[in-house]
């Protein structure tokens, strides 16, 4: 997977909430609005391959695993976009 490829289901749960933008840079900044705080961290070598991600995304109590900035932004994105959705139910 390269920057802004990820999984067909991810870019699904995206669009259901209107997300169509699917570079780093407009996914990075739909989480923002979104999210007060994050962490994006790139794994150094050794964690990466241990883990099978290149980059970690922290909110709160949340950790999203990833190959790409892109496809850690967006994950983040749905986890943010479902607590939206949950809350709004009650």
């Amino acid at each position: 997977m390269s920057d802004g490829m990820f999984a067909e289901e991810l870019r699904a749960q995206l669009a259901e909430h209107g997300i169509t933008e699917l570079e780093e840079v407009a996914l990075r900044e739909a989480l923002e609005a979104r999210c007060e705080t994050y962490t994006l961290i790139k794994l150094a070598p050794w964690p990466a391959r241990r883990w099978k991600c290149k980059y970690r995304l922290m909110m709160g109590d949340k950790m999203y695993d990833a190959q790409s900035a892109a496809e850690a932004y967006a994950m983040g994105l749905v986890g943010v976009l479902g607590n939206h959705a949950e809350q709004r139910q009650r």
